[in-house]
């Protein structure tokens, strides 16, 4: 919970309020990202698959 009581979330569609939000320190990667881009290197950004859509 944060300083108003309020309950944590996972926020997924917009600006994230530390306080309000779970939040992961990517700074690690991000640097790593930067140091593949400044050598020239291929890379990919890959993502989680959604679960539960269907497609028409």
């Amino acid at each position: 919970m944060n300083e108003e009581g309020k309950m944590r979330r996972f926020n997924v569609a917009g600006h994230c309020v530390q306080l309000n939000d779970y939040m992961v320190d990517i700074s690690g990667k991000l640097e790593k990202i930067m140091r593949l881009i400044d050598d020239g290197s291929y890379f990919t950004i890959n993502r989680a698959r959604q679960y539960g859509k269907t497609t028409t």
